[in-house]
């Protein structure tokens, strides 16, 4: 089949659930034999760069800014898929799929992938929001096919609009070993289960304030512990300033800026403990990366983490309204550090178990197979 995909970034992915989820997708259906067009955007991925791992990498027109990029890059790549013949166009996230029905006009069958409800994030304005609230409609009644990420948006669209979505939520690679802390060490003084992590896009609704204040407050447990917050802006330029101006001159407490590759994964293998106290999520990506590293974790008890984390035996859940149950459950955990061991194993042997890569691409391509 010749599939193409709109809404991301591009690849390779450098930040964003989304653009990891479509690289890992992408790459696997070439291996299994089809032509993959990734659209991409030419801020992020090289314009010399044609190919990735054998995806067809397609460049097409932006508007970097805030509130113009993702709209004009959808419409601009959806418009260039008119004329190309592809069996099926596949839109990730809820605002592109605006566009989702002109590839229809030319009976490519169209598939959309939901990934949250993007109009509750943080950085969005009044306009932005209704925009995307309304794009829950394209997105639901125009593919011939809706995914979503999680049970709790399967359950949020059918209540609603009353039209069946199919579940299949993100995968994750399971590493094969754990990396001793050679570049984080050089680089940020770590040592290895002296740290506790945060990692991913510093957008409000990860609520990584929650996690700075957390830390300020418990410093007596722990007193040589240090926060480790690893990941960038993403169009949320005067909240990153926010929190750098709130940490000060707490030498605790290190900004990496983005991370890939080894020093990543030596992030993962050696924290303490990886916490997300994010008001909303579709299914993050970053949580099942450190569960793949046997990383006890603590996250907000809101519904995409109850659907990976069992309180007590594969991770901890506090209660997301509640910034001092949070405090408490942290402060818990470190007082009693030694029961982590099992929680991480157990935390491995469930996203091996349930999110698995491979089940993910061979749901997505019998969809893909049902509608051609």
């Amino acid at each position: 089949m010749k599939i193409a995909y709109i809404g991301q970034k591009g690849i390779p992915a450098t930040f964003g659930g989304v653009d990891f989820h479509v690289e890992e997708l992408s790459k696997r259906l070439v291996e299994r034999g089809h032509k993959i067009y990734v659209y991409v955007r030419n801020w992020h991925t090289d314009r010399s760069l044609k190919e990735y791992r054998g995806v067809r990498l397609v460049h097409t027109t932006t508007i970097r800014t805030k509130h113009l990029d993702a709209f004009m890059h959808s419409l601009t790549s959806s418009l260039h898929s008119l004329f190309q013949d592809y069996d099926i166009v596949h839109y990730h996230a809820l605002g592109p799929t605006v566009f989702c029905g002109l590839p229809k006009i030319f009976r490519s069958k169209v598939v959309a992938t939901i990934h949250g409800l993007d109009w509750q994030r943080g950085k969005w304005g009044t306009f932005a929001k209704a925009f995307l609230k309304f794009t829950e409609r394209t997105a639901t009644y125009i593919p011939d096919k809706t995914i979503v990420v999680s049970k709790s948006q399967k359950e949020y669209f059918e209540s609603k609009y009353g039209r069946e979505c199919i579940y299949i939520p993100n995968g994750v690679n399971i590493p094969q070993r754990k990396l001793p802390s050679g570049i984080i060490k050089e680089k940020f003084g770590l040592n290895g289960e002296d740290y506790l992590l945060w990692m991913g896009r510093l957008t409000p609704e990860k609520r990584v304030d929650w996690l700075i204040k957390a830390f300020k407050e418990i410093k007596g447990t722990m007193p040589n512990l240090k926060l480790v917050i690893a990941g960038g802006s993403s169009a949320t330029d005067e909240y990153v300033k926010g929190l750098k101006k709130f940490v000060g001159d707490d030498e605790r407490i290190i900004f990496t800026g983005y991370v890939a590759g080894q020093e990543k994964e030596e992030l993962f293998s050696n924290a303490l403990l990886f916490t997300l106290p994010s008001y909303l999520e579709g299914l993050p990506i970053v949580l099942l990366e450190a569960m793949s590293y046997e990383l006890p974790c603590l996250v907000s008890n809101i519904s995409p983490h109850r659907e990976v984390i069992n309180e007590g035996v594969n991770g901890f859940l506090f209660k997301s309204n509640s910034f001092s149950d949070f405090v408490k459950k942290l402060e818990r955990l470190l007082e009693n550090s030694e029961r982590l061991g099992n929680i991480g194993e157990n935390a491995r042997r469930k996203v091996e178990k349930e999110y698995n890569w491979d089940d993910v691409v061979r749901k997505t391509e019998e969809i893909y197979q049902e509608l051609v």
